[in-house]
């Protein structure tokens, strides 16, 4: 006779939390450059170093506040919602500085475009995983 259950137990949280963990690591190691190469980086994107040493410093405890939700067996819904609605901020916030105050290189442009994408999608993802967990617990 085995005692293998018949179904396996859900794991609802883990697709929310891999996506806050991948957002912890890749906001970190942007912050992280930002930091350490804030001069080659905000020549070669067109964006002061001063600037780019201010966001890598908000992005550095961001993303250890993203990485401790991410590491929580079960994220709150607070917390993970306020993820979501700051992502969302930063990818509007991207654009507009763009559209309205950045004059950047071609790569600087570039790359303002695909991380807000990149950031807006991560929302994206992690909102459908916060609404399906929420699903499976009705």
């Amino acid at each position: 006779m085995s005692t293998t259950p018949l179904t396996a137990p859900a794991r609802t949280g883990a697709p929310l939390r891999r996506l806050l963990a991948l957002d912890a690591v890749v906001t970190g190691a942007n912050a992280l450059a930002y930091l350490a190469l804030s001069g080659p980086l905000g020549r070669f994107l067109g964006i002061g170093s001063g600037l780019l040493l201010g966001l890598g410093a908000f992005l550095a405890v961001y993303a250890a506040g993203v990485g401790l939700l991410a590491a929580r067996p079960h994220p709150p819904t607070a917390g993970v919602t306020g993820v979501v609605e700051a992502n969302l901020a930063w990818t509007a916030a991207s654009f507009l500085t763009l559209a309205l105050w950045l004059s950047p290189t071609a790569a600087g442009a570039v790359w303002v475009v695909l991380q807000a994408l990149t950031v807006g999608g991560l929302a994206v993802l992690q909102h459908r995983a916060l609404k399906a967990r929420q699903a499976s617990q009705v």
